[in-house]
């Protein structure tokens, strides 16, 4: 891979980061990249290990954990802040990678971590398709 499609790669990968809640799909995520749709999906899977979709869900999963932790919002509401369209899909994603349901997520005491700077916070506890999800 060259450094200028790394270049193009990381483009997209902020757009993701910059706008999660908006919708996005592989195509968009391509052009931003300045690359099709089938190249984009598999240069960015060779570079960052994991598909457009999949980086997307996890900065939406991962931003939807700091929102549920401050106990405000309702799970639907957090869903559809976060991008997602579909409480359901939202609520597997969500259970897939952090181990517990949002409902159980946002119930439990958060306040062990308000001590800890959210950006370790962030690190810490960022979701993820490749450990194991705590019980």
């Amino acid at each position: 891979m060259t450094p200028e499609e790394l270049a193009h790669l990381r483009r997209a990968r902020d757009l993701m980061d910059r706008e999660y809640a908006r919708p996005l799909d592989v195509p968009a995520m391509a052009r931003a990249a300045l690359m099709s749709t089938s190249h984009f999906a598999r240069q960015f899977k060779a570079a960052y290990g994991e598909t457009p979709y999949n980086y997307l869900m996890t900065r939406r999963i991962e931003r939807a954990k700091a929102l549920l932790r401050r106990g405000d919002m309702s799970v639907t509401d957090v869903c559809m802040a976060v991008g997602c369209t579909s409480l359901g899909s939202f609520s597997t994603r969500f259970t897939e990678l952090v181990g517990e349901s949002p409902s159980a997520y946002r119930a439990r005491d958060h306040s062990v971590s308000a001590a800890v700077p959210s950006c370790w916070v962030k690190h810490a506890d960022r979701p993820s398709r490749f450990r194991e999800a705590r019980p």
